[in-house]
């Protein structure tokens, strides 16, 4: 069996990313324009982009917005619809399985940790996981394996002997740099992405068993 299992955190067991595009595209549909996916895709999964979401909208409507008020409205809005999330289907199934195996469990995430934690200990999960390695422990984000590298260490395991489950194309190449099996489980956001070639992708991890993974991930030879 595979000794751990290592879950992006934002889309994959939450789906913040759908929260966080709904409202932003909110905000430019209140100006008349919408928000392209091509233009996100640049920005979910990752951290410490350039890709400014307003001054692309100032660009798009001709002229200067009110930032600060834009930014603390948008913020609120999508506060209130995380807060009252659940994890993704399949996902809590999978993890209290993974922990009664003895496999261990990782975050790794371009989120910061504070995010990471409050949220995984609002929905009851915090204590399942070994560690959680978060963009502001790395300073880089994914696509960089940095943080995937560090989980690794961590977790005292080789990249043969984990599997990755990601949501983003900006994560599975994070993934595949630190030479991690990963399956992709995309969100409905991401489901509208292009992902690298050879991804391996799962709709849902709804009745996924800890004994499939390895095989839907490409890493059967983990569970020799």
């Amino acid at each position: 069996m595979i000794r751990a299992l290592i879950f992006d955190f934002d889309g994959t067991i939450l789906d913040t990313e759908s929260a966080e595009f709904a409202t932003w595209q909110e905000v430019y549909r209140r100006y008349g324009q919408e928000l392209p996916i091509k233009e996100w895709s640049l920005i979910v999964g990752s951290a410490g982009h350039t890709f400014d979401l307003l001054a692309y909208l100032e660009h798009l409507i001709g002229g200067p917005l009110p930032r600060e008020e834009i930014r603390l409205e948008r913020r609120r809005r999508d506060q209130a619809i995380v807060e009252s999330l659940s994890p993704r289907e399949g996902v809590v199934k999978l993890l209290h399985e993974a922990a009664a195996a003895g496999v261990g469990l990782a975050v790794v995430s371009s989120s910061p940790r504070a995010w990471i934690e409050g949220h995984l200990a609002r929905l009851g999960l915090l204590d399942l996981f070994q560690t959680i390695a978060s963009y502001d422990e790395t300073g880089r984000g994914k696509p960089d394996p940095a943080t995937y590298l560090l989980a690794l260490e961590r977790l005292g395991v080789s990249p043969a002997e984990a599997i990755a489950i990601e949501d983003s194309p900006n994560g599975v190449l994070a993934a595949m740099a630190a030479s991690i099996p990963c399956l992709a489980v995309p969100n409905p956001v991401t489901a509208r992405m292009t992902f690298p070639q050879g991804t391996r992708v799962q709709a849902s991890l709804a009745g996924v068993s800890l004994q499939e993974l390895p095989h839907l991930a490409g890493a059967a030879s983990a569970a020799d």
